[in-house]
């Protein structure tokens, strides 16, 4: 029968080879002087061992074995177990420092998604966040993620937490890496977009699984990730590498004109802009060159420009026009009715009972 090692003691204290050394030459009446003559190691090194600024090596402890006539492997395991409760002491001081950020990451939030298992302490909240980022410690966290604090930065009006938004991105990767894509190809991707538009109508069941398998055959996983709590973020767009693209979409705000604009924004990054780049979507949105681009490019791909402009000549915005136009074009009804109250040209209230709204399945 094993033993179960749940009571095993571990102490929060390191013993050095060094301290048992001087101990076994007291209780021999041995210098260090003569042990430097017995074993050819010079006295220098013998006090560094003492003071444990020197690790005790195979050759050494054979040396030791010979002059002192305590076995090899006893100093070799003196050493192993030094090393390993100096480095676990040293874990432990570090983790205790870094469980500030452990307040910041919606763990909570993750457990009930399914992301993390419950736990209790912060400690064990710390481990558990470390191995779903996969990094060893918070200072790694820092190299890995350096750009989410740019909507931190950004969002006046919303609280928003890098780490909470790092989070998000890191369980997209992690969907993300479970798609096989094909090299990515921007010709195929192109043509994809144009097979997707046509699904803009159809229910999630239908559209999800057809959106992503046009997109992996073109080298974009598209991945599906409830948002986080102090994230605010609708999208985002990275690269895993030079050939695979990551579309991220959080169905934030449940609408299909929100969803469906989201998308085709992301994917004119995709088309339009550089591969070293991240790519957030949330609340306020950034005012740069780069995401006017991408907003023209969903607008245009939603609907075509030439066919937006008479329309909103004809001046007809009653739900039965919109829902003849939106036929004629090919799109939802309720992208129309988006359109229309972004422009202005509608009241946000007005024909939202056109737009499709979405659930998560964990809902």
């Amino acid at each position: 029968m094993v033993e179960s090692n749940k009571n095993q003691f571990v102490p929060n204290y390191a013993i050095s080879p060094g301290e048992i050394l001087s101990d076994e030459l007291e209780i021999r009446s041995m210098s260090q002087k003569e042990l430097s003559k017995r074993t050819g190691i010079t006295e220098k090194h013998i006090i560094s061992i003492l003071k444990a600024k020197s690790a005790i090596t195979p050759e050494t402890a054979i040396k030791f074995e010979r002059a002192i006539g305590m076995p090899a492997d006893y100093w070799l395991n003196l050493e192993s177990n030094y090393q390993e409760t100096k480095a676990r002491l040293a874990e432990e001081e570090k983790l205790q420092a870094d469980l500030d950020w452990v307040k910041r990451v919606p763990f909570n939030a993750m457990v009930k998604l399914g992301w993390l298992p419950k736990r209790t302490s912060a400690k064990e909240k710390l481990v558990e966040l470390l191995q779903f980022f996969g990094i060893a410690g918070v200072d790694q966290w820092k190299d890995m993620w350096p750009k989410v604090s740019v909507a931190y930065r950004q969002n006046n009006t919303h609280e928003v937490f890098p780490e909470a938004i790092s989070a998000w991105l890191r369980k997209g990767e992690i969907e993300a890496s479970k798609i096989e894509c094909e090299p990515f190809d921007k010709a195929k991707f192109r043509s994809a977009l144009d097979s997707i538009r046509e699904l803009t109508g159809a229910d999630p069941e239908v559209f999800v699984p057809a959106m992503q398998k046009a997109c992996a055959e073109a080298g974009v996983a598209v991945v599906l990730v409830p948002s986080l709590p102090k994230t605010g973020i609708s999208g985002a767009t990275r690269w895993a590498h030079s050939n695979k693209a990551i579309i991220q979409l959080s169905l934030r705000y449940r609408t299909n004109d929100h969803f469906w604009f989201t998308f085709f924004h992301e994917a004119g990054h995709i088309l339009l802009h550089g591969k070293k780049e991240l790519f957030l979507e949330y609340q306020n949105g950034l005012d740069n060159e780069k995401e006017e681009e991408a907003n023209h490019f969903a607008q245009k791909e939603l609907i075509p420009e030439k066919a937006m402009s008479d329309f909103i000549i004809q001046g007809n915005y009653t739900r039965g026009a919109i829902r003849t136009f939106a036929q004629h074009i090919g799109i939802a009804p309720g992208i129309v009715v988006g359109q229309l109250q972004h422009r202005g040209l509608i009241k946000y209230s007005t024909h939202s009972n056109l737009k499709q709204s979405f659930k998560w399945s964990h809902e």
